[in-house]
Protein backbone atom coordinates (compact mmCIF):
# COMPACT_ATOMS: atom_id res chain seq x y z
CA UNK A 1 0.00 0.00 0.00
CA UNK A 2 3.01 2.29 1.02
CA UNK A 3 4.62 1.84 -2.46
CA UNK A 4 0.85 2.36 -4.57
CA UNK A 5 -0.47 5.41 -2.09
CA UNK A 6 2.42 7.61 -0.90
CA UNK A 7 4.02 8.38 -4.00
CA UNK A 8 1.08 9.33 -6.10
CA UNK A 9 0.01 11.65 -3.25
CA UNK A 10 3.21 13.24 -3.28
CA UNK A 11 2.68 13.84 -7.14
CA UNK A 12 -0.26 15.19 -6.77
CA UNK A 13 0.53 17.57 -3.84
CA UNK A 14 3.36 18.91 -5.81
CA UNK A 15 1.72 18.90 -9.13
CA UNK A 16 -0.70 21.54 -6.72
CA UNK A 17 1.45 23.17 -4.42
CA UNK A 18 4.58 23.90 -7.18
CA UNK A 19 1.69 26.72 -8.63
CA UNK A 20 -0.30 27.36 -6.72
CA UNK A 21 0.02 30.26 -4.33
CA UNK A 22 -0.05 28.15 -1.42
CA UNK A 23 3.49 27.05 -0.77
CA UNK A 24 4.64 23.93 -1.99
CA UNK A 25 7.78 23.50 0.44
CA UNK A 26 5.53 24.22 3.03
CA UNK A 27 2.95 21.32 2.50
CA UNK A 28 6.26 19.30 1.94
CA UNK A 29 6.81 20.09 5.79
CA UNK A 30 3.28 19.34 6.31
CA UNK A 31 3.01 15.62 5.22
CA UNK A 32 6.06 14.85 6.36
CA UNK A 33 5.47 16.06 9.66
CA UNK A 34 2.32 14.73 9.96
CA UNK A 35 1.65 11.61 8.31
CA UNK A 36 5.31 10.64 9.38
CA UNK A 37 7.15 10.48 5.91
CA UNK A 38 10.55 11.08 5.59
CA UNK A 39 12.03 13.00 2.90
CA UNK A 40 11.45 11.15 -0.42
CA UNK A 41 14.56 10.09 -1.85
CA UNK A 42 16.77 12.46 -4.51
CA UNK A 43 15.87 10.42 -7.68
CA UNK A 44 11.97 10.83 -6.84
CA UNK A 45 12.32 14.77 -5.98
CA UNK A 46 14.15 15.35 -8.72
CA UNK A 47 11.69 13.31 -10.89
CA UNK A 48 8.52 14.91 -9.77
CA UNK A 49 10.04 18.31 -10.09
CA UNK A 50 10.98 17.90 -13.53
CA UNK A 51 7.58 16.65 -14.15
CA UNK A 52 6.30 20.50 -13.17
CA UNK A 53 9.08 21.86 -15.04
CA UNK A 54 7.71 20.78 -18.42
CA UNK A 55 4.71 21.81 -17.39
CA UNK A 56 5.67 25.13 -17.10
CA UNK A 57 7.82 24.57 -20.49
CA UNK A 58 4.53 23.42 -21.98
CA UNK A 59 2.33 26.63 -21.38
CA UNK A 60 5.12 28.88 -21.82
CA UNK A 61 6.61 27.39 -24.78
CA UNK A 62 6.32 30.23 -27.74
CA UNK A 63 7.53 32.96 -24.83
CA UNK A 64 10.33 30.92 -24.63
CA UNK A 65 11.00 30.14 -28.33
CA UNK A 66 10.76 33.77 -29.39
CA UNK A 67 13.08 34.71 -26.74
CA UNK A 68 15.51 31.68 -27.89
CA UNK A 69 15.05 33.02 -31.79
CA UNK A 70 15.69 36.22 -30.64
CA UNK A 71 18.89 35.16 -28.86
CA UNK A 72 20.07 33.52 -32.09
CA UNK A 73 19.48 36.85 -34.20
CA UNK A 74 21.75 39.17 -31.85
CA UNK A 75 24.91 37.90 -34.23
CA UNK A 76 23.44 38.83 -37.25
CA UNK A 77 21.82 41.90 -36.11
CA UNK A 78 25.39 42.71 -34.85
CA UNK A 79 27.11 41.93 -37.98
CA UNK A 80 24.41 44.19 -40.41
CA UNK A 81 24.50 46.55 -37.83
CA UNK A 82 27.79 47.76 -37.14
CA UNK A 83 26.96 51.00 -35.12
CA UNK A 84 24.19 48.76 -32.85
CA UNK A 85 24.98 47.76 -29.61
CA UNK A 86 24.30 45.15 -27.41
CA UNK A 87 22.67 46.54 -24.90
CA UNK A 88 20.48 49.11 -27.87
CA UNK A 89 19.50 45.78 -29.13
CA UNK A 90 18.47 44.77 -25.95
CA UNK A 91 16.56 47.31 -24.47
CA UNK A 92 14.95 47.75 -28.20
CA UNK A 93 13.55 44.25 -28.64
CA UNK A 94 10.96 43.23 -25.60
CA UNK A 95 11.78 39.65 -26.12
CA UNK A 96 15.76 40.04 -25.66
CA UNK A 97 14.78 42.53 -22.79
CA UNK A 98 12.70 39.80 -21.39
CA UNK A 99 15.47 37.46 -21.24
CA UNK A 100 18.06 39.79 -19.93
CA UNK A 101 16.05 40.79 -17.35
CA UNK A 102 15.23 36.96 -16.34
CA UNK A 103 18.95 36.76 -15.81
CA UNK A 104 19.41 39.85 -13.93
CA UNK A 105 16.59 38.57 -11.52
CA UNK A 106 17.72 34.80 -11.05
CA UNK A 107 21.42 36.10 -10.30
CA UNK A 108 20.19 37.16 -6.22
CA UNK A 109 17.91 34.40 -6.29
CA UNK A 110 20.74 31.71 -6.80
CA UNK A 111 23.03 33.83 -4.34
CA UNK A 112 20.47 33.76 -1.68
CA UNK A 113 19.71 29.84 -2.53
CA UNK A 114 23.76 29.21 -2.56
CA UNK A 115 24.57 30.74 0.43
CA UNK A 116 21.77 30.26 2.38
CA UNK A 117 20.48 26.98 1.42
CA UNK A 118 22.01 24.94 4.42
CA UNK A 119 20.62 27.14 6.86
CA UNK A 120 17.29 27.53 5.58
CA UNK A 121 17.20 23.39 5.54
CA UNK A 122 17.19 23.17 9.13
CA UNK A 123 13.94 25.59 8.86
CA UNK A 124 11.99 22.48 7.52
CA UNK A 125 12.21 20.72 10.96
CA UNK A 126 10.46 23.94 12.03
CA UNK A 127 6.37 23.54 11.73
CA UNK A 128 5.55 26.33 13.61
CA UNK A 129 7.35 28.67 11.54
CA UNK A 130 5.98 26.92 8.62
CA UNK A 131 2.63 28.10 9.99
CA UNK A 132 3.75 31.59 10.14
CA UNK A 133 5.10 31.76 6.89
CA UNK A 134 1.50 30.46 5.63
CA UNK A 135 0.00 33.41 7.38
CA UNK A 136 2.51 35.52 5.80
CA UNK A 137 1.60 34.12 2.27
CA UNK A 138 -1.85 34.56 3.21
CA UNK A 139 -1.75 38.16 4.26
CA UNK A 140 0.59 39.06 0.89
CA UNK A 141 -2.12 37.54 -1.19
CA UNK A 142 -5.02 39.07 0.68
CA UNK A 143 -3.19 42.45 0.13
CA UNK A 144 -4.24 41.72 -4.12
CA UNK A 145 -7.54 42.22 -3.31
CA UNK A 146 -6.89 46.10 -2.86
CA UNK A 147 -4.37 46.59 -5.73
CA UNK A 148 -5.85 48.64 -9.07
CA UNK A 149 -4.98 47.25 -12.26
CA UNK A 150 -1.75 47.93 -13.40
CA UNK A 151 -0.33 48.84 -17.28
CA UNK A 152 3.59 48.25 -16.94
CA UNK A 153 4.44 45.27 -18.99
CA UNK A 154 8.35 44.50 -20.30
CA UNK A 155 9.32 47.70 -21.83
CA UNK A 156 8.36 49.51 -18.26
CA UNK A 157 10.71 46.99 -16.24
CA UNK A 158 14.19 48.86 -15.09
CA UNK A 159 17.13 46.49 -13.62
CA UNK A 160 16.18 47.24 -10.27
CA UNK A 161 12.73 45.97 -10.63
CA UNK A 162 13.68 42.68 -12.02
CA UNK A 163 16.79 42.40 -8.66
CA UNK A 164 13.74 43.18 -6.61
CA UNK A 165 11.52 40.12 -7.62
CA UNK A 166 14.78 38.38 -7.83
CA UNK A 167 15.36 38.89 -4.43
CA UNK A 168 11.34 38.08 -3.53
CA UNK A 169 11.96 34.90 -5.10
CA UNK A 170 14.68 34.22 -3.32
CA UNK A 171 13.25 34.44 0.13
CA UNK A 172 10.45 32.07 -1.00
CA UNK A 173 13.07 29.25 -0.28
CA UNK A 174 11.84 29.19 3.59
CA UNK A 175 8.87 26.98 3.61
CA UNK A 176 5.56 28.38 3.65
CA UNK A 177 6.44 31.51 1.71
CA UNK A 178 4.78 30.97 -1.67
CA UNK A 179 7.28 31.75 -4.31
CA UNK A 180 4.35 32.49 -7.06
CA UNK A 181 2.40 34.13 -4.48
CA UNK A 182 5.40 36.66 -3.23
CA UNK A 183 7.19 37.67 -6.61
CA UNK A 184 3.47 37.96 -8.14
CA UNK A 185 1.69 39.79 -5.54
CA UNK A 186 5.13 42.22 -5.87
CA UNK A 187 4.71 42.74 -9.55
CA UNK A 188 1.48 44.15 -8.71
CA UNK A 189 2.11 46.19 -6.28
CA UNK A 190 4.77 47.79 -8.78
CA UNK A 191 1.90 48.55 -10.78
CA UNK A 192 2.45 45.83 -13.57
CA UNK A 193 0.04 44.40 -15.82
CA UNK A 194 -2.22 41.70 -14.37
CA UNK A 195 -1.12 38.64 -17.16
CA UNK A 196 1.96 40.16 -17.15
CA UNK A 197 2.99 39.80 -13.56
CA UNK A 198 2.14 36.06 -13.61
CA UNK A 199 3.67 35.47 -17.27
CA UNK A 200 7.00 36.80 -16.00
CA UNK A 201 6.61 35.06 -12.58
CA UNK A 202 6.62 31.54 -14.18
CA UNK A 203 9.17 32.59 -16.68
CA UNK A 204 11.92 33.73 -14.07
CA UNK A 205 11.37 30.53 -12.19
CA UNK A 206 12.45 28.26 -15.04
CA UNK A 207 16.02 29.07 -14.03
CA UNK A 208 15.65 28.81 -10.58
CA UNK A 209 14.09 25.15 -10.85
CA UNK A 210 16.95 24.17 -13.29
CA UNK A 211 19.20 25.25 -10.82
CA UNK A 212 17.58 23.32 -7.86
CA UNK A 213 17.52 20.42 -10.20
CA UNK A 214 21.61 20.67 -10.35
CA UNK A 215 21.90 21.16 -7.03
CA UNK A 216 19.98 18.31 -6.53
CA UNK A 217 21.79 16.12 -9.13
CA UNK A 218 25.17 16.93 -7.20
CA UNK A 219 23.55 14.98 -4.28
CA UNK A 220 24.05 11.47 -4.27
CA UNK A 221 20.73 9.52 -5.51
CA UNK A 222 21.31 6.69 -3.01
CA UNK A 223 18.90 3.53 -3.24
CA UNK A 224 15.09 4.64 -4.46
CA UNK A 225 12.29 4.01 -1.99
CA UNK A 226 9.63 3.87 -4.18
CA UNK A 227 9.71 1.12 -7.30
CA UNK A 228 10.85 3.31 -10.65
CA UNK A 229 7.22 2.41 -12.22
CA UNK A 230 5.84 4.40 -9.68
CA UNK A 231 8.09 7.34 -9.59
CA UNK A 232 7.53 7.46 -13.23
CA UNK A 233 3.91 7.56 -12.76
CA UNK A 234 4.35 10.22 -10.02
CA UNK A 235 6.47 12.29 -11.98
CA UNK A 236 3.47 12.34 -15.06
CA UNK A 237 0.95 12.65 -12.48
CA UNK A 238 2.65 16.16 -11.20
CA UNK A 239 2.93 17.33 -14.66
CA UNK A 240 -0.57 16.89 -15.41
CA UNK A 241 -1.82 18.35 -12.25
CA UNK A 242 0.91 21.26 -12.29
CA UNK A 243 -0.28 21.91 -16.28
CA UNK A 244 -3.85 22.62 -14.99
CA UNK A 245 -2.89 24.17 -11.22
CA UNK A 246 -0.46 26.50 -13.55
CA UNK A 247 -3.69 27.26 -15.99
CA UNK A 248 -5.81 27.68 -12.95
CA UNK A 249 -3.82 30.24 -10.85
CA UNK A 250 -3.04 32.26 -14.35
CA UNK A 251 -6.85 32.47 -14.47
CA UNK A 252 -7.27 34.32 -10.94
CA UNK A 253 -4.53 36.50 -11.69
CA UNK A 254 -5.34 37.33 -14.88
CA UNK A 255 -9.23 37.68 -13.04
CA UNK A 256 -7.80 39.79 -10.19
CA UNK A 257 -8.48 36.86 -8.08
CA UNK A 258 -5.42 36.18 -6.34
CA UNK A 259 -7.00 36.90 -3.07
CA UNK A 260 -8.65 33.95 -3.13
CA UNK A 261 -6.01 31.17 -1.90
CA UNK A 262 -5.43 33.71 0.88
CA UNK A 263 -8.53 32.28 3.48
CA UNK A 264 -6.67 28.90 2.37
CA UNK A 265 -3.34 29.89 3.78
CA UNK A 266 -4.25 31.70 6.47
CA UNK A 267 -6.45 28.89 7.90
CA UNK A 268 -3.69 26.32 7.11
CA UNK A 269 -1.25 28.29 9.02
CA UNK A 270 -3.48 29.31 11.98
CA UNK A 271 -4.55 25.89 12.28
CA UNK A 272 -0.51 25.19 12.59
CA UNK A 273 0.07 27.50 15.11
CA UNK A 274 -2.63 26.65 17.18
CA UNK A 275 -2.25 22.96 16.95
CA UNK A 276 1.33 23.23 18.40
CA UNK A 277 0.62 25.37 21.43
Amino acid sequence: MFETIIPLVLGVVQGLTEFLPVSSSGHLVLLQHFAGIEEPAILFDICVHVGTLMAVLLIFYKDILLIINEILKIPGKIFKEKQTSISNLIFENLELKTAFLIIIGTIPTGIIGIFFRKQVDVLFGNISLVGLMLITTGIFLGITRFIKPGVKTVKDMTIWTAIILGIIQGFAIIPGISRSGATITAALLMKMDRSFAGRFSFLLSIPSILGALVLELSKPVGDPIFSYPMILIASIISFAVGYVALKVLLYFVNQGRLYYFAPYCLLIGSGIIVGTF
